[in-house]
């Protein structure tokens, strides 16, 4: 059983995604033993309190530097045997020297289907919002492992979602998270805890 660390820091809306996709037994092989938020007011807390789910907080500004950071976070999680960490709406940029030590062991939930709107300054509704500014019709999400280059590690699932004339960034949202982000995250995440996924590059294949 492989012990998965959600890191949040907003609502948790993909947070609760992997609870209930846990509570019904479609997150084979692994549990979430730990739910790490860098603001303490969100609502993702609530969430995983409700679940029974441990949680910590640890705040960027607590400490003088990212790697300083990196360093709690990392010693934490090893505290925790965790084998797994899951980003899930988190808001804080990652370290280099954590992307690497935890290489194939972090996973990320992007609202587009990469290559498209990612990388620096692209989360949340940004992304819709550039969909939308561009005019593509086909938008989606896509999961994938962490690496130092943000939103540049390999590829483990995508799925499309269709542009409605009309949408706006909240109502676009909205269905990508629906159709997409909530699919393939408790999946991947199972995958990963059954053992399916092999990396060898870019390319991820899944058993």
């Amino acid at each position: 059983m492989i012990n998965i660390a959600v890191l949040v820091s907003g609502g948790g809306t993909n947070l609760q995604a992997l609870i209930d996709a846990q509570q019904a037994g479609r997150i084979e092989n692994g549990r979430i033993a730990l739910v790490v938020s860098s603001n303490p007011d969100a609502f993702a807390l609530e969430r995983a309190a409700k679940a029974d789910i441990p949680t910590a907080v640890l705040r960027r500004k607590a400490f003088d530097t990212a790697d300083a950071y990196a360093g709690a976070l990392d010693a934490l999680l090893r505290e925790k045997g965790i084998g797994l960490v899951v980003l899930a709406g988190f808001m804080t940029v990652l370290p280099d020297s954590f992307c690497r030590a935890w290489e194939n062991r972090i996973i990320n939930v992007h609202p587009s289907l990469i290559p498209s709107f990612c990388g620096e300054g692209f989360y949340g509704l940004h992304v819709h919002e550039a969909a939308l500014a561009k005019g593509v019709k086909v938008t989606g999400a896509t999961v994938h492992f962490v690496s130092e280059v943000v939103d540049g590690g390999a590829i483990i699932a995508q799925k499309a979602v269709e542009v409605e004339e009309g949408d706006t960034p909240e109502t676009l949202q909205r269905r990508v998270m629906e159709q997409a982000e909530w699919i393939l995250l408790p999946q991947a995440v199972s995958d990963f805890c059954a053992g399916r996924l092999t990396v060898n590059g870019a390319w991820v294949s899944r058993k």
